[in-house]
């Protein structure tokens, strides 16, 4: 298991933005583009550089937070 897929990340339509937004808000703010599958390879590859980037410093990774919705019963 790579570090990065401890961390939840998502693709998402912006209508006020008129774009796709790529997410990972435990490591990055996120990016935008205009192909969704692309973006979400861009998004990966991304949060990948920079938990690489602190591990490199020898700075802790942020603790992933970031859950996907659950049903509520």
């Amino acid at each position: 298991m790579r570090p990065s897929d401890r961390y939840h990340k998502w693709i998402e339509w912006s209508d006020r933005d008129g774009t796709y937004l790529g997410r990972c808000p435990d490591v990055i703010t996120g990016i935008h583009g205009s192909d969704p599958i692309r973006l979400y390879d861009e998004l990966c590859a991304v949060v990948d550089e920079v938990l690489m980037a602190l591990k490199e410093s020898e700075r802790t990774l942020p603790e992933p937070l970031t859950r996907p919705m659950r049903e509520v019963a």
